[in-house]
């Protein structure tokens, strides 16, 4: 089961997921960061990738003086882990309900309507 992680936690996740190298580096977290207009301490830093680390979603090999830092969770597990959560807690596992408050609270754009209707035609299909 994946855990929940912090915000903060989280935004440093999306910036390494968004990174196309198989491994990310100390200096492009931190760039990253104040990009996004989120500049982080070093020590701040360093504490956060050790608890994603601890949470197992983390792996670091020392080269030299560097950690190398490489994912064991892919953004669509977590997704798909905080959606269940999401799914269960809020609508007791109905994924109808979520929907049914997205259509009828007009939370979808157009296109996101019309693609959701494709895609769930789609899974239809695959049934």
């Amino acid at each position: 089961m994946v855990q929940q992680i912090s915000d903060a936690e989280l935004e440093i996740m999306k910036i390494i997921w968004a990174n196309r190298s198989e491994i990310t580096l100390f200096p492009y977290i931190m760039d990253r960061l104040a990009a996004k207009g989120k500049p982080c301490q070093k020590n701040t830093l360093i504490v956060l990738l050790s608890r994603l680390m601890n949470k197992g979603f983390l792996s670091a090999k020392k080269v030299g003086r560097r950690n190398e830092y490489t994912t064991l969770v892919s953004e669509a597990e977590y997704q798909t882990a905080q959606t269940k959560n999401f799914l269960n807690k809020i609508y007791e596992g109905s994924a109808k309900g979520l929907v049914s408050t997205l259509v009828s609270g007009d939370l979808l754009t157009d296109d996101e309507y019309e693609e959701l209707k494709r895609l769930l035609e789609k899974g239809k299909e695959k049934r």
